[in-house]
C-alpha cells in the first residue's frame, strides 16, 4: 500500500465542501463523477467527500440505511492542530458541535466534536512531548 483516501458520506456536497475547507482547513482540489465527489487535500491527506442521499443503505445488504443525524462509528478522523482555541472556534464557527469539554493529558489536549453531518471527529493540540508522554 502507498496511500490512505478517507471517505465521508455527506448529504449534500456543497455543504460539505464548505465545512471542510472553512471549518478544518482542507484545500478543495477537485470534483469528481459528475461533481458527486468532492476531493480535498490537508497536508499529504486526501479526504473524499461523497454525496450519498439520507436513508440509502451503505452496502446492498445492510439492515439500517444512512443517517446524518449525530451517531456513533468505531472509526473516526482526528485533525491535528496547532491552537486549540483558534480551530475549536472555527470549526464550530463553520456548523461543527462539540460532543464533550475539551480535556487536558500529558500528550496535549483534545477537543471532541461532530462535524455537521453526524460524524465524530476530534481536533488534537500535542504538547511538545505528544505521544511520546505515553509510549511504552
Amino acid at each position: 500500500m502507498t496511500k490512505v483516501i478517507i471517505n465521508i458520506d455527506v448529504p449534500n456536497l456543497d455543504a460539505g465542501v464548505t465545512f471542510y475547507t472553512t471549518g478544518l482547513g482542507f484545500e478543495l482540489r477537485r470534483t469528481l463523477f459528475q461533481r458527486s465527489v468532492a476531493e480535498l487535500m490537508l497536508g499529504d491527506a486526501v479526504v473524499h467527500l461523497i454525496e450519498q442521499n439520507e436513508g440509502t443503505k451503505p452496502f446492498p445488504a445492510a439492515s439500517k440505511s444512512r443517517t446524518f443525524e449525530r451517531h456513533w462509528t468505531p472509526v473516526h478522523v482526528d485533525f491535528v492542530v496547532d491552537d486549540m482555541t483558534t480551530a475549536a472556534k472555527k470549526a464550530i464557527e463553520a456548523g461543527a458541535v462539540q460532543s464533550g469539554e475539551a480535556t487536558t493529558h500529558s500528550w496535549g489536549i483534545l477537543t471532541p466534536l461532530s462535524d455537521p453531518f453526524g460524524h465524530g471527529i476530534c481536533l488534537l493540540q500535542f504538547s511538545p512531548s505528544g505521544y511520546d508522554s505515553v509510549a511504552d
